[in-house]
């Protein structure tokens, strides 16, 4: 499990309570409880048939899941380094939300190991404060499993009633002025919904690049857990600041108070 994450997880966890049921089964041979074995194997059956299905939905075999042959996709003929990106300064950034009306923050993976979630809450808080309306957007398998991304902000006294999920926060980027991205990659990846060729193709994303600004907080351009390049990061309307996601929103804080 350590190596596995992202929108694998959830086909891991399907896999692990399919081999519970197995094991309950087992269990009932040994101890001749016909309940018990009945009941295992059905648990086990119907877990199994959910992940085999589950796999199939996101165009990969068990095997390729359970291996991490998914991180092992290359990026492309087109080096990413080649390509224009528009870099962003933590003043660049500060200006561009506190002259928004409505801001939608999305976290990722790269918040969670930074451990920026009180700083972006912070963030959040002063921009408040300006009368800028402030939502976060949620994907269901933002971070290392379902849930992560609600646990953080939970923990940071994030208003329950401002997380929205895939469903409610879609429809909501077009009339959003910037997105502010915090290590999510694969999640928001438009090549989901865009390239038929795409190993992540067909899976539901949180479509930001239909915002007027995203900005996209990362260390750098390397891929996320798919391995795939993102074309979100090159688009015209995309600012990028390179930094520790902890780091990066504190300036930006910084930098607020100086507008």
């Amino acid at each position: 499990v350590i190596p596995i994450g992202g929108a694998d997880m959830p086909v891991v966890i399907s896999l692990l309570n399919s081999l519970s049921g197995v094991a309950a089964a087992m269990a009932g041979f040994i101890i001749s409880n016909s309940a018990l074995i009945i009941g295992g194997a059905l648990v086990g059956a119907a877990g199994f048939i959910l992940t085999v299905q589950m796999g199939e939905a996101m165009n990969r075999t068990i095997a390729n899941v359970l291996f991490s042959g998914f991180g092992a996709v290359t990026a492309g003929p087109a080096a990413m380094s080649d390509k224009p990106v528009k870099s962003a300064t933590p003043e660049d950034v500060a200006i561009a939300l506190a002259y928004a009306e409505n801001v939608i923050v999305v976290p990722g993976y790269g918040l969670a190991v930074a451990q920026a979630q009180h700083a972006v809450r912070e963030l959040a808080t002063l921009l408040e404060d300006r009368n800028v309306n402030v939502d976060y957007a949620i994907h269901p398998v933002a971070g290392r499993m379902p849930g992560h991304m609600n646990v953080l902000l939970a923990e940071a006294d994030v208003p329950y009633d401002q997380l929205l999920d895939l469903d409610q926060s879609n429809p909501r980027f077009g009339q959003t002025d910037v997105v502010l991205l915090i290590g999510a990659n694969d999640v928001v990846n438009p090549s989901a919904r865009d390239d038929d060729a795409s190993p992540i193709y067909g899976m539901p994303i949180l479509e930001v690049d239909h915002a007027q600004t995203v900005v996209v907080i990362k260390r750098s351009l390397s891929p996320g857990f798919a391995g795939i390049d993102n074309p979100l990061f090159y688009m015209d309307g995309t600012m990028m600041l390179f930094a520790d996601g902890k780091v990066a929103v504190e300036s930006v804080i910084s930098a607020m108070g100086q507008i």
